[in-house]
């Protein structure tokens, strides 16, 4: 990265704002007018933010693998136009001659890897293979769906557009994160659009044929990014569309019973497709799932002199009982959502994210005390939204929080359960019973002999 990144990144954001106004114009509430250009700004401070810390602050992925090897397959297309067949063909395929590093080697084997690369080299073309202006696409290609998954739940709670722009739009960890040359922001554009598409399809019954298409088209990439997060998202989602559709059923047992019903049927549903994409879930396949936390948990002392972001969970799971992952889950969960604690911090990244950490646990606490715990848990059975966005993530919390022992890895991890979780607080934040005011008392007036 060098003086030309810098030179050219305001002339890419000029361009990307005339795109999207032009997006804007068409739009006629000025309410949605507001966050559309806000959260713009946003993504374009959190593009320019993770490649300072990228570039300049902390090496990793984003630079070590998917820039490197996906600018030396835009570099091999430049010399040899016959080198553009592996944009098409799967990494197992990649020659090993084209390889930029020996020590990138490996992640060829991964499809999830090497989607990446293939972005980075066709986003090179775009912008010169400048660092800044890729990690500039991977932004906007995130902000396009984060800005559907906000416009999904401004549908459903219009009066609460302050709190889904927090939740969605300007949550700092899911700003930064989703803005550079990662698996994370694609992950996100693609859950948005997923999100936004099934809900049009089965709820709005809007552009039915456009919608199904993009619908399927962010499956099958989250699929190939990281399947684990639709296998946590997509029963839960299906409760949701289900009584989104059967709204006229005010019973909250019956919506108990419906909820449990469609949950283990979904759960088994997509359990059967799991078994055929384990080699690609890697780390989070439900198979390895018990040796991953056995091996990780292990081996964490060993990991804790050589990675100061390493930390434990401070149970240990037996890979066997039932009751050991349920021993595990609390530590796990909290992990994930309310760590690293502030004396964890050791690096000015752990200490941004332990801050917002500590504040999402105060905010968790304020709402439980202010809601009460019994009413906290019939939110989760009364409104179905809330239902499905807190146990969503909490599951994906779960997941996450036992087979990642790493705070730098977990943070990045974490962000797509980050926005449903701030959601299902907010929404049961407003159904919370509240105190009507008294209304003033009035006074009479004093007699007339007491006025002289």
């Amino acid at each position: 990265m060098g003086f030309l990144d810098f030179l050219l990144f305001p002339v890419y954001v000029l361009v990307f704002y005339y795109l999207f106004a032009l997006q804007r114009k068409k739009l006629s509430n000025p309410t949605i007018k507001f966050y559309h250009k806000y959260g713009f700004w946003a993504k374009i401070l959190g593009s320019f933010c993770i490649t300072i810390f990228y570039g300049y602050l902390s090496s990793g992925d984003s630079t070590n693998l998917y820039y490197r090897e996906g600018l030396n397959l835009y570099k091999h297309i430049l010399q040899d136009s016959d080198n553009l067949q592996w944009l098409f063909k799967p990494g197992t395929e990649y020659p090993e001659r084209l390889i930029a590093s020996n020590s990138t080697r490996g992640y060829f084997s991964t499809e999830s890897n090497v989607i990446i690369i293939k972005l980075v080299a066709i986003f090179s073309f775009l912008s010169f293979g400048r660092y800044m202006i890729i990690n500039l696409f991977f932004s906007m290609l995130a902000f396009s769906g984060i800005w559907k998954l906000f416009c999904f739940f401004y549908e459903l709670y219009p009066h609460l557009h302050k709190k889904i722009a927090i939740a969605v739009l300007f949550f700092p960890t899911v700003v930064f994160w989703s803005s550079g040359a990662l698996k994370d922001p694609v992950c996100m554009a693609m859950l948005g659009w997923f999100t936004f598409s099934a809900y049009s399809v089965f709820v709005k019954r809007r552009w039915i044929p456009v919608y199904t298409v993009i619908m399927i088209a962010s499956a099958l990439m989250l699929v190939t990014v990281k399947p684990y997060i639709l296998f946590a998202y997509v029963p839960f989602f299906i409760i949701f569309l289900v009584f989104a559709n059967l709204g006229q059923v005010k019973n909250y047992l019956l919506r108990f019973v419906a909820f449990l019903l469609v949950g283990v049927a979904s759960v088994i549903a997509f359990s059967a497709m799991a078994e055929k994409l384990n080699e690609e879930m890697g780390n989070l396949a439900l198979e390895k799932l018990s040796e991953s936390l056995v091996t990780q948990q292990t081996n964490f002392t060993q990991m804790a002199d050589r990675a100061e972001s390493s930390f434990s969970l401070g149970v240990e799971y037996d890979g066997e009982s039932l009751g050991s992952l349920m021993q595990v889950a609390p530590a796990a969960i909290n992990a994930t959502l309310f760590r690293p604690y502030l004396w964890e911090s050791r690096k000015i990244s752990t200490l941004l994210s332990s801050l917002e950490s500590l504040t999402l646990m105060f905010f968790f606490l304020f709402v439980l005390w202010k809601a009460g715990p019994f009413r906290f848990f019939l939110s989760l059975v009364k409104d179905p939204t809330v239902m499905y966005c807190f146990f969503f993530s909490v599951l994906f919390a779960l997941f996450i929080g036992a087979t990642t022992l790493n705070f730098g890895t977990l943070v990045r991890y974490k962000i797509p359960c980050m926005p449903f979780f701030l959601m299902a607080l907010f929404l049961i934040y407003e159904k919370r019973p509240r105190k009507l005011k008294q209304p003033p008392t009035e006074t009479k007036p004093l007699p007339a002999e007491l006025t002289e």
